[in-house]
């Protein structure tokens, strides 16, 4: 039988040409045929859903027009409506009537036919209607299939002895391939993903065990299974990670990638760490599809981003980025390896652990165990000829000395420091022991940034904030008086919280003659921070101001994110 695309070129509704560019389209983004069409503009949706509906002589439906009976949809398990994206709208008698935007899908057909005991008849659908219908009906829903899963479970159904030597093995390996549990695990996974979740904890208490999320900076609770689930649910995330589920006494990193279709991945980077009652898991989300390498979007003012440019298009030096954990600085250096990556320059790195994987960019992981780490790693990038290096981390005086060699030796060279700002970078590099002298010569600048939650769109209202607290935020008397401050009142976009995503706040400190010459002359952190500032450094609580100003962000979070000038 002919494919869906020699019969549009039959129709003459498309050409050979158009057809071999979506079929390359279809290859690279993994999506079917006909949206990739649709993509392109080739062919418009409402044509292709009338083509196929004549061509394979069944009805068309417009599912965003139609509500589908619950029962209708527990009929059909929610991964193979989305292996197959298909859709059941309807029961009559033994016949289940299923919405698919390829009716020629036979293998759909007979999968749904033996899962389900119903004959199928087929209707066709907008692809991006079945899409949204599965979104709409599936996984819309997954505080309730949780629940569900939960109810699965007998409460005498998993008994484990707290006794760590008297746990078998065999028994934990089984309990975790537990239809239940498996599910539990699956769900909390994917209910992750499309909340925009960063991290996902779960931990071991004496007499509870709970799930929480890290939204946007701030952690919820979200579940709290029976703590008779506990070995069984860690066992679960260890065998997912392809981790030790015997060692119950030593810290294990591990990996689990999840496929979600049409070609779309997310990995998790795993931690497992012994605690009194058990182990923890924090499980890092890292959606390369949500990574922002536009450094004109993360949050730069316009003053600010011009330094930092200015920085890392110097042909050599260094350029140091700082901020504390899950502060966004891995963001940042990529968005500048991004910028700087062309195919005349060869850039390597070195981290621990690498978070994305970045084309045309040689990217090291490090690994401790067997002294491969950012000092070794560092040297032997040096005889690699590289232009560009960045070091996940300076953690230490014989990395520091490393880097710094680099930078004056004709490299560009990127890396991050924990400090509070960017002037105490510099104390920081002197109480490792780098000679005044070699930082001045190879620093070009050190930027310091921040997270603040942003406000959400859908619920945001104008809030009247006592003078004082904007006194206490040294906010000038213009500003005081012009101030039009917002915030969210909580909606269901936002799950009641007010906030919804987050935005970067940059403090950029270019190392002018005059800061040189001071730190030569031994001058104190305050001092460098004064003179930067004479110089046209906007502070971090400066930059979260203008956020606030700008309706983007509260008071509440200019306060936490930034400390007092």
């Amino acid at each position: 039988m002919a494919g869906l695309g020699e019969l549009l070129v039959r129709e003459s509704m498309i050409s050979v040409e158009q057809l071999q560019e979506a079929q390359s389209e279809t290859r690279r983004s993994g999506v079917r045929l006909g949206a990739s069409l649709v993509k392109l503009g080739m062919l418009e949706e409402g044509k292709l859903l009338e083509f196929l509906s004549r061509q394979y002589h069944v009805p068309s439906i417009n599912l965003d027009d139609f509500e589908i009976d619950p029962d209708v949809i527990k009929l059909l398990p929610q991964d193979v409506a989305i292996k197959h994206q298909v859709v059941p709208v309807h029961k009559a008698g033994p016949s289940l009537v299923v919405a698919m935007a390829d009716p020629s899908n036979i293998f759909a057909i007979d999968d749904i036919k033996f899962l389900s005991g119903y004959n199928v008849e087929v209707v066709v659908a907008n692809e991006s209607q079945v899409a949204r219908a599965i979104e709409r009906y599936y996984q819309g829903n997954v505080a309730a299939s949780l629940d569900a899963v939960m109810r699965e479970f007998d409460e005498e159904e998993i008994e484990f002895d707290v006794d760590e030597s008297a746990i078998d093995i065999h028994d934990l390996e089984k309990s975790a391939e537990d239809a239940p549990v498996v599910k539990l695990v699956n769900l909390i996974l994917i209910d992750a993903i499309k909340k925009g979740v960063s991290d996902i904890h779960v931990e071991s208490y004496e007499k509870s065990f709970r799930v929480r999320y890290r939204i946007d900076g701030a952690l919820y609770e979200v579940m709290s299974p029976p703590p008779k689930l506990r070995d069984a649910v860690i066992s679960r995330l260890k065998i997912m990670s392809s981790l030790d589920i015997a060692e119950r006494r030593l810290p294990q990193d591990g990996r689990i990638k999840l496929k979600l279709g049409k070609g779309r991945e997310m990995d998790f980077r795993v931690s497992v760490l012994p605690t009194l009652f058990g182990e923890k898991v924090v499980l890092r989300l890292l959606d390369k599809s949500n990574l922002q390498l536009d450094m004109t979007k993360l949050g730069f003012e316009q003053d600010s981003l011009d330094s930092f440019q200015h920085g890392i298009h110097q042909p050599y030096g260094m350029v140091l980025v700082t901020g504390p954990t899950g502060s966004g600085k891995t963001t940042t250096l990529y968005s500048a390896l991004s910028e700087l990556n062309q195919t005349t320059e060869n850039i390597s790195t070195a981290e621990d652990p690498v978070e994305f994987n970045l084309n045309g960019i040689n990217q090291v992981q490090m690994h401790d165990d067997i002294g491969l780490n950012f000092a070794s790693a560092l040297r032997s990038f040096l005889r690699q000829d590289p232009d560009i290096i960045m070091v996940g981390e300076i953690r230490d005086f014989e990395t520091a000395e490393i880097a710094i060699k680099a930078a004056l030796t004709g490299h560009l060279v990127l890396s991050t420091l924990h400090t509070n700002d960017a002037p105490s970078t510099v104390s920081r590099l002197l109480n490792m022991g780098v000679e005044p002298f070699l930082i001045t010569a190879s620093l070009n600048a050190v930027v310091a940034q921040r997270l603040c939650r942003r406000i959400c769109s859908e619920c945001k209202v104008d809030v009247t904030v006592n003078p004082q607290t904007l006194i206490d935020l040294q906010m000038t008397p213009d500003q005081i008086e012009t101030a039009q401050i917002k915030r969210g009142e909580g909606c269901h976009n936002c799950s009641e919280t007010g906030y919804k995503g987050r935005v970067a706040v940059y403090e950029v400190m270019t190392m002018h003659d005059e800061l040189k010459e001071m730190l030569l002359n031994g001058a104190s952190t305050a001092e460098l921070k004064s003179e930067a500032v004479r110089l046209g450094m906007r502070t971090l609580r400066q930059s979260a101001i203008r956020k606030m100003l700008e309706g983007m962000t509260t008071a509440d979070e200019v306060a936490r994110v930034s400390a007092a000038d």
